[in-house]
């Protein structure tokens, strides 16, 4: 079916791809079993074609023995499953896929393979047939640059493993009409999946924001700041994340991890805001690639024992703390302490510019994670990191300045565990774990929707879906206020003046709106 843009040429119309279409998918590594099984699922015909002889026969069984399982688990009916593989066909030849309505291509992420084989297909499908490329490293536009009718062209890039997770980026290339998009967009939606929009750039969207989730750890790791089984413990328990950076990229594998990193950089000219991780190469180089090789950064298998976070020993509670002004992001905290049996002595204010602290019975000051590093404060000052949810997280890192003692120490150990939390003390860098990872979060956010590369919903949901992260990045900068994040980034920033952590012009500019807006807000409530 066509239908005619705007500007009078052929596009492909927005109708989703009919269940009764044949999709065809060519590549039948583990993602194009995926996808081709998602399509089968859906009830399309679907075509299986590969390079190399007999494995799309192969990849056909392997589809069938996930669908047997799917029956073992009560989740699909035998009938079901009997009907759909009577839809399944291997393709020998391309010359098969000539009906197709949809060709998804999942092969070896080389530019010169991709545009051969495209230029081939174009030769073969329907003028109206949906042209797509899973390509996660790629450009679409350089792609399609080889066709003759690129605006039929999209990236569908679907997550690993494909017929679960529900996230697709739908990336419209240079000379992909809007009409084509919006045909894959409803084609994945019909198929159960959640689609983003994106556009070409590097990255996309989840590989593009998501980069300082990894490349802090790593870094926080080669400052020798925190051990990766401790980084891990506290983005868990602390950060609400899913997962911690060094045990995913163990389960991706750092040869990918590492590949996409490198990808991602070269791509953007070698901006230091991407650079890979030297530690992360050595781990490649000697053949620790995480759980398929058996070691990554933790061993695997049978007998293999999985380190542990650091966690300080039990410690006594002060048995009161002083609260002076407003603690912001961890404004909570006042009143865990009260219902933990701690007084809490509200003291004096701080200034609508100076940010809280709580004063520990030997003086010193508990202060949020700021960007600044503990070990540069001439007070007796102990930094502990943001959470996302200081009632119901498991652990805090604390960073004690050069001028705290062990006394002091162990009373800002002991009121934590109090609250019910495991305590994990790590070296004075700035920013700490949590709080340094979710501004870069926030910041690559906030500069991929200020450069179009997705609207701001988009983002968010790419995220939450894609990489299951506890909230997206733009409602979680907007909870915990940007010129926190801003604060916390220009620390970071004057620590390390490589331009790795300098804020984009997108934050600076929503960082002083919401001063501006504070203001106002104040001046009201004032008169």
């Amino acid at each position: 079916m066509t239908a005619i843009d705007a500007n009078g040429r052929d596009a492909v119309a927005r109708d989703a791809v009919g269940p009764g279409d044949v999709v065809a998918v060519v590549g039948t590594g583990t993602m194009g079993q995926g996808i081709a099984q998602v399509a089968l699922v859906a009830g399309h015909p679907v075509r299986l074609h590969d390079a190399a002889p007999g494995r799309a026969q192969e990849a056909a069984k392997g589809i069938s023995a996930r669908l047997d399982r799917l029956v073992e688990k009560g989740r699909m009916e035998p009938s079901q499953r009997d009907a759909a593989l009577k839809r399944l066909h291997p393709a020998a030849e391309l010359a098969e896929l000539a009906d197709a309505a949809l060709v998804v291509e999942a092969v070896l992420e080389r530019l010169d393979v991709k545009q051969v084989l495209f230029t081939a297909l174009e030769e073969i499908v329907s003028r109206d047939c949906l042209l797509a490329t899973n390509t996660s490293s790629l450009s679409v536009t350089a792609v399609a640059g080889a066709l003759k009718h690129p605006g039929r062209f999209v990236g569908l890039h679907f997550f690993n493993p494909a017929p679960l997770l529900p996230l697709v980026e739908v990336v419209s290339g240079h000379a992909t009409h809007e009409a084509a998009a919006a045909r894959a967009r409803a084609t994945v939606a019909a198929w159960g999946k959640t689609p983003v929009s994106c556009a070409d750039l590097p990255g996309f969207i989840v590989n593009r924001i998501a980069r300082p989730f990894y490349a802090e750890a790593l870094r926080i790791h080669e400052e020798r700041a925190a051990d990766p089984a401790t980084v891990d413990a506290v983005l868990r328990e602390s950060g609400g994340f899913a997962m911690g950076p060094f045990e995913l990229t163990d389960l991706i594998g750092q040869d990918v991890n590492e590949a996409v990193t490198r990808s991602v950089w070269e791509s953007f000219f070698q901006d230091p805001k991407f650079t890979p991780s030297l530690s992360q190469r050595r781990l490649v180089e000697s053949g620790r690639l995480g759980r398929k090789t058996g070691r990554g950064w933790f061993p695997y298998g049978s007998e293999a024992t999985a380190p542990s976070p650091r966690t300080e020993p039990p410690a006594p509670a002060p048995g009161s703390v002083t609260v002076h002004g407003d603690l912001a992001q961890a404004a909570a905290l006042p009143g865990l302490v009260e219902e933990a049996g701690i007084a809490v002595v509200r003291g004096e204010g701080t200034g609508e510019t100076r940010p809280g602290w709580i004063e520990l019975p030997g003086g010193a000051r508990l202060c949020l994670a700021d960007g600044t590093a503990a070990e540069e404060a001439e007070t007796a000052v102990i930094h502990f990191d943001l959470a996302l949810d200081y009632a119901r997280s498991g652990r805090i890192a604390l960073a004690p300045a050069p001028t705290v003692g062990d006394a002091a120490l162990r009373e800002a150990v002991g009121l934590f565990q109090a609250l019910g939390k495991q305590v994990s003390v790590v070296a004075g860098i700035p920013g700490l774990i949590v709080a340094r990872t979710v501004a870069m979060l926030v910041d690559f956010a906030l500069d991929a929707a200020a450069r179009d590369v997705a609207s701001a919903d988009d983002i968010d949901t790419a995220m939450r879906l894609g990489v299951n992260y506890p909230r997206g990045p733009l409602a979680w900068g907007e909870e915990i206020g940007l010129d926190w994040v801003l604060t916390v980034l220009d620390g970071l920033h004057k620590a390390c003046p490589t331009g790795r952590y300098a804020p984009s012009q997108a934050l600076r500019g929503r960082a002083a709106a919401e001063r501006a807006a504070a203001r106002k807000s104040r001046q009201e409530d004032a008169s």
